[in-house]
């Protein structure tokens, strides 16, 4: 684990920086821990839940049954951190109407 990783999961602001300061990424903000957030806050929860939690790219736990870094970026949003692939897909289903409840706020 290095400064720039949370071990609660996601990114520290040293983190954050250093990847603005590389060129790797730009304007990168810490999660919305709302669990229920309004306006961009809620398409930017929901875009990230769907992103992560609809086809996980890795394992969920590890052989220690541990959560893995995958996981742990549930936590940094505010979310419970998913042990199984019906957890993630809840997730992901939340993050569909998130974005689904931005679209209706915004029209």
């Amino acid at each position: 684990m290095s400064k720039y990783e949370d071990p609660k999961g996601g990114l520290t602001e040293a983190g954050r920086r250093k990847f603005e300061s590389s060129g790797e990424s730009k304007n990168l903000q810490p999660g919305v821990k709302e669990s229920s957030p309004t306006g961009d806050r809620a398409r930017r929860k929901g875009s990230f839940l769907t992103r992560f939690y609809t086809n996980p790219s890795g394992p969920l736990v590890n052989d220690k049954g541990e959560p893995t870094r995958l996981a742990l970026a549930a936590n940094a949003w505010g979310e419970p951190v998913p042990r199984t692939a019906s957890a993630a897909a809840r997730l992901a289903a939340k993050g569909r109407n998130l974005i689904e409840k931005y679209k209706l706020e915004k029209d």
